[in-house]
């Protein structure tokens, strides 16, 4: 659930353009959404096996410079390449946003409607999250706009945790029915999750 994080640190990076609270708020509830996930897979099979790596063959580490610091450059520049486009397409996206996207109608929906507007922003996280970078601004915008703090952690939950490239792997390793499961759990916990933060009254 959480390895969006755990496992690319540089979402966290990214993450800290949302503001201080975004930030804390997304490493926690990922977290949390992980801890709480280990525990009903312990206490629900406990007996057997909720995982199936063997479709799955290691592959070869691209990280074999003996130069730590080349090391690190180079998985710089491969991160780069691998999310630069992306981030720009969320700059574009937030654009076209901005343009013809009246804010009045958004805050309203995100304001007076704040159940819905979790459920929506949970909604979103499915299809619009390509990149973890390439969704910073334009969630920035979101928030910006008129967005519950609530809404935004629904879409930093669903976002990075259906991702199309990690559901692919997810569906190999879980088999149909814990991958629906799987899916049912992260909508469930995001949508709890923006409720609570909506309900503390924690704002960007």
């Amino acid at each position: 659930m959480m390895s969006s994080i755990l496992l690319n640190p540089q979402l966290l990076i990214y993450s800290a353009a949302l503001g201080t609270n975004a930030l804390l708020i997304r490493l926690n509830v990922s977290i949390l959404c992980g801890f709480v996930a280990g525990i009903l897979i312990h206490i629900f099979y406990k007996d057997k096996s909720f995982f199936n790596f063997k479709g799955f063959e290691e592959k070869k580490s691209k990280d074999t410079d003996p130069n730590l610091f080349k090391r690190l450059l180079k998985n710089i520049v491969r991160n780069i390449k691998a999310t630069g486009l992306y981030f720009l397409l969320g700059i574009v996206l937030t654009v076209l946003f901005q343009m013809y996207v009246p804010q009045d109608a958004f805050a309203k929906l995100f304001i007076n409607n704040e159940g819905f507007g979790i459920l929506m922003a949970a909604t979103l996280g499915v299809p619009i999250y390509v990149c973890g970078g390439g969704t910073i601004p334009l969630l920035n915008e979101w928030l910006n706009s008129g967005m519950s703090m609530g809404a935004g952690t629904a879409f930093m939950i669903t976002g990075p945790a259906t991702k199309i490239t990690n559901l692919g792997a997810l569906k190999i390793v879980l088999g149909i029915k814990n991958f629906i499961i799987y899916l049912a759990y992260v909508i469930m916990f995001s949508i709890i999750s923006g409720l609570v933060i909506d309900l503390i009254g924690i704002t960007i």
